[in-house]
């Protein structure tokens, strides 16, 4: 979540969908505003993943729209465009799951 956010990914969502599917337990889902800024949420998740000890991710992309890094199979985290996220609704198409709410820390001016 933090890691998204040091980079401005904006509408950061976290699914928990351990209770809908026998392969995935989270979906991590943010807007960046353009492929620069995908590109550098995806960099800093992938450092500060590393830095917890956690498995190199399978990267799919890249792409001006989306990227999706997938952590072993339990956490995937998907970087999309506004209009990518709007068109392929993933909250819509994950429903069931259990939404996780963490509160955005208030930017400093």
């Amino acid at each position: 979540m933090d890691a998204a956010r040091e980079r401005r990914a904006e509408d950061v969502t976290v699914l928990d969908l351990t209770g809908v599917s026998s392969t995935l337990e989270y979906f991590v889902i943010c807007t960046a505003t353009a492929g620069l800024q995908l590109n550098a949420v995806q960099e800093n998740v992938r450092q500060k993943a590393q830095e917890a000890g956690l498995p190199r991710p399978s990267v799919e992309g890249p792409s001006e729209r989306w990227l999706l890094l997938a952590f072993g199979g339990s956490v995937v985290v998907h970087i999309m465009t506004k209009d990518a996220r709007e068109y392929y609704d993933l909250e819509g198409l994950w429903s069931d799951a259990e939404r996780l709410d963490f509160p955005e820390e208030p930017r400093g001016v």
